[in-house]
């Protein structure tokens, strides 16, 4: 370890032992990891509390460990756009790296979390000393661009019964085999809202997805009996196939 940071608590050892678990930091060293975790903080974040809000300034950059957040902008009608819904290994506020002081989003939690804090300055500086580091960030917010593309091509594309398909598919894609049950991860307002539906919709839709494929829904469980089946209904309307990386 650095000699310049003294021995760590058990708290800053625990931060550090999760930040080296994070693909993002696989380039930096342990002595590196040991600063970060000097200044950074865990914190145990309950269902409702915003972290931050739209337009205004923020300092941090956000590592979710458990739980969801969901980053959202509010129009100027007061109705709300969600632009993500972030789980356990996402990272948020980085767009701030490239000078931006002020979110083009605000983040709130919607299911109980627990998230590491860092100061935004150390990364920015391990980014000017460190080619692979700053690799590894810029990778990672082409994917999330990649990401937003494919999610323009779905909404101009797939009808919203089969958007509800991609997004009960990305939950399974994991487990295959038939039968599936899924439990939703948040509340179905906010699936709506990520889906770029209101929520009228969205219940209309999920009724003609389970005329369509046979799935059940009873409150937030899903049972998937057939998952093929729901594949060939979703994703005929796209550009990738099942299980895609996205």
């Amino acid at each position: 370890m650095n000699a310049k940071f003294p021995a760590m608590s058990a708290s800053k050892a625990v931060i550090q032992n999760h930040l080296r678990l994070q693909p993002l930091f696989k380039p930096l060293r342990d002595e590196t990891l040991a600063g970060f975790a000097e200044y950074a903080a865990l914190k145990a974040e309950k269902k409702g509390a915003v972290l931050f809000s739209a337009e205004t300034p923020n300092e941090k950059i956000y590592f979710v460990l458990s739980g969801w957040v969901k980053l959202f902008r509010e129009t100027l009608a007061g109705d709300e756009a969600v632009v993500d819904v972030l789980t356990a290994g996402n990272f948020f506020g980085e767009i701030g790296l490239s000078g931006h002081d002020e979110m083009p989003y605000g983040a709130e939690v919607v299911e109980d979390a627990e998230i590491i804090t860092i100061p935004r300055f150390l990364l920015a500086e391990e980014i000017m000393r460190n080619s692979l580091f700053g690799m590894a960030v810029l990778q990672n917010m082409t994917r999330q661009r990649l990401q937003r593309d494919m999610e323009i091509e779905h909404r101009t594309v797939q009808s919203a019964p089969q958007r509800i398909g991609c997004f009960l598919l990305k939950l399974c894609r994991d487990n295959t085999g038939d039968p599936v049950v899924l439990h939703l991860p948040y509340d179905k307002t906010v699936v709506a809202h990520r889906l770029g539906m209101q929520p009228e919709t969205f219940s209309r839709a999920l009724s003609k997805l389970r005329e369509e494929t046979g799935l059940r829904v009873r409150g937030a469980t899903v049972e998937i009996d057939n998952v093929k089946k729901l594949v060939d209904y979703t994703c005929s309307a796209c550009s990738s196939s099942f299980p895609c990386e996205d």
